[in-house]
This record gives structure tokens, C-alpha cells and sequence, in this order.
């Protein structure tokens, strides 16, 4: 029988989503709004192998303990009980992007995982189910079902809280990615992101200004308006950043080079490149551009940083088989 690998790609959220209104059911405080890269991708194979004695785990080659092992089999229950399914399962995933670096790689983990599973359990589910289902692995995954410009709608509840295309990006649009650090961060989104809702004064006002940034940006991408949409998307993720710093107690993912390379987006502003950041939960710092400037962008922080900790990243597809 061949091998059915399933590739995602990651997503870089212009409009935040930081917060969980349902820990236990992955359904954030706010929607949110991505972008899919094609430069960073996680390849996954999932098999039901009844000579196994339980789920057996490997990530880029290594396996996995039991921890690990453990919330993969988890996820994959959610695919097994519908199909009627008991048999232990081989999983096996490469990641094409640094693990916990907060470059992304839980959102293209679990969706690659999701699309692995609907294959092996034969459940032909569409993209909006498996934006659902891929929701349960990890909340940002919901959106790396889909390419381009992507929308997770945070809904009323389990059923409604999926993530639906936006715009295929299929213009002008790119990212110099700048890796600062690639090790894995010491605290975990999900842990900054529950202390950060629990005891951050400033985290009311974030979600009350984020839902607003979401309607702006959405209007800005329809009409292909670069300096509104990086505006949005650099104001949002500042702001994100400034709950975590309010927190108890408080909370910076930011290292030096960090700050260098956001310094340096503003000084490209000044000199007529058009160019913004955003972070996630980690310290690599995403420079949106647009593609026709990313080489010139790349070659300017190239001064300042190692040439393998740039990496030009255009608009990513949604899914793909890559064996059948």
C-alpha cells in the first residue's frame, strides 16, 4: 500500500489570535486573520497498523515519548471513533520549520496530522470539517487547511468556530522571515497565552481594539492596499506583545536581535521601502513586504544577520496530498 503523506503549510497571523474563551475545546477570545507561507511545511503519514501494540510516533525521524505520542493519539481519536476505528496507528511527520520557535510549526502540525488522518480513516471530510476538527490539535492549525489570506472565525461555539479563505494572495505579497533564534522557547504559546488572560489589565482592551483591526484589514486586503493592511498587521501584533508585557508575572518572547530587526523595518520605511513586522509568540520577527521588494529587504538585513537566518517566504497553498 503507498504511503499517503499529507503537506500543510504554516500561517503567520496578521490579526492576533491570542486568548481561548474554552481551553478544552480550542475556541479563542477573538477572531483572527493569516497568511499561509510556502517556505515553512510539515509532512505527515498517518497508517493503522494492527501489528502495532499502540500509536507509534515519529517526528523528523526520532521517536517520540510518551508525552508526545500521547496528544497525537488524542487528536487522532477524534478521526477513529467516527470511522470505527481501534487499530493502533503509525504516525510519521517532518517538519520543515523549527519546533515551538514560534515560527508556526503547531499550525502546520496539526493540520498536515488532520489531513493525514481524514485520508487513513476514509472520511472524506471537507475543508471546513477539518478546519473544526484541526482546531482541536491547535487553534492556529484551523487556519493552515487553506491558502492565501485566511480568516478563523472565533463563532458561537464548537460548531461554527472554523476558518474560511479570505483571498487567494495571489498578488504582490511576500515576507522576509528573520529567524533570531530557531530553539525551542521556554514558555509555550499556549502557557503565555492562558497567563496572559488570566492577569494582563491590558488584555480587555486588546480584544475590544482587535475585532475593529479584523474589519480594517479585511477591507484593506480587498483592495489590495499594502500600507493599510501592514499598518493593521504591525499595530496588531505590537499590541498582542503589550499584553503579554502587563501580564503576571510579565511576559517578552523578544531577544536583542529582535528589536534590531524591527529597527531596522522602520529605518527601510524612512528610506521609501514599503515594509512592516509582526511576531508571534517567539522571537523571530516577520517582515511583510511586498514580493517585488523582499530580495532588496533580504540584502539590507543581510548586513546585520547571517544569510541562513533569512528566508523569503511568498503566499503558501492550502492541503496537499503529496502520494496517492
Amino acid at each position: 500500500m503507498t504511503e499517503k503523506i499529507v503537506r500543510a503549510h504554516t500561517n503567520i497571523a496578521l490579526i492576533k489570535y491570542w486568548g481561548k474563551r474554552d481551553e478544552s475545546l480550542i475556541l479563542p477570545a477573538s477572531s483572527s486573520l493569516s497568511l499561509t507561507l510556502d517556505a515553512f511545511y510539515t509532512d505527515t503519514s498517518v497508517t493503522f497498523d494492527d501489528s502495532l501494540e499502540s500509536d507509534t510516533f515519529f517526528l523528523n525521524g526520532c521517536l517520540q515519548n510518551e508525552t508526545a505520542t500521547q496528544k497525537v493519539s488524542t487528536f487522532l481519536n477524534l478521526f477513529r471513533e467516527p470511522a470505527g476505528i481501534s487499530s493502533p496507528a503509525l504516525i510519521k511527520s517532518t517538519n520543515f520549520v523549527p519546533t515551538a520557535a514560534g515560527l508556526a510549526s503547531s499550525a502546520s502540525g496539526m493540520a498536515a496530522l488532520a489531513g493525514a488522518a481524514n485520508l487513513a480513516c476514509h472520511l472524506q471530510l471537507s475543508q471546513r470539517e477539518l478546519s473544526l476538527y484541526a482546531r482541536r490539535g491547535s487553534g492556529s492549525a484551523t487556519r493552515s487547511i487553506y491558502g492565501g489570506f485566511v480568516e478563523w472565525q472565533m463563532g458561537t461555539c464548537a460548531a461554527d468556530s472554523y476558518a474560511v479563505p479570505i483571498d487567494d494572495a495571489d498578488w504582490d505579497i511576500g515576507m522576509v522571515v528573520v529567524v533570531v533564534n530557531s530553539r525551542k522557547k521556554e514558555m509555550s504559546s499556549r502557557e503565555g497565552m492562558k497567563n496572559t488572560v488570566k492577569t494582563s489589565p491590558f488584555y480587555a482592551g486588546w480584544l475590544d481594539s482587535t475585532a475593529n483591526d479584523l474589519i480594517e484589514i479585511k477591507k484593506a486586503i480587498s483592495l489590495q492596499d499594502f500600507q493599510k493592511m501592514g499598518e493593521l498587521t504591525e499595530s496588531n501584533g505590537m499590541k498582542m506583545h503589550g499584553t503579554m508585557l502587563g501580564a503576571n508575572p510579565p511576559l517578552s518572547y523578544w531577544e536583542p536581535d529582535s528589536v534590531v530587526a524591527m529597527q531596522l523595518v522602520r529605518q527601510l520605511r524612512k528610506e521609501g521601502i514599503p515594509c512592516y513586522f509582526t511576531m508571534d509568540a517567539g522571537p523571530n520577527v516577520k517582515v511583510l513586504c511586498r514580493l517585488t521588494d523582499s530580495k532588496k529587504i533580504k540584502a539590507r538585513f543581510a548586513k546585520q544577520f547571517n544569510p541562513e537566518q533569512l528566508i523569503i517566504a511568498k503566499p503558501g497553498e492550502g492541503l496537499k496530498i503529496l502520494t496517492e
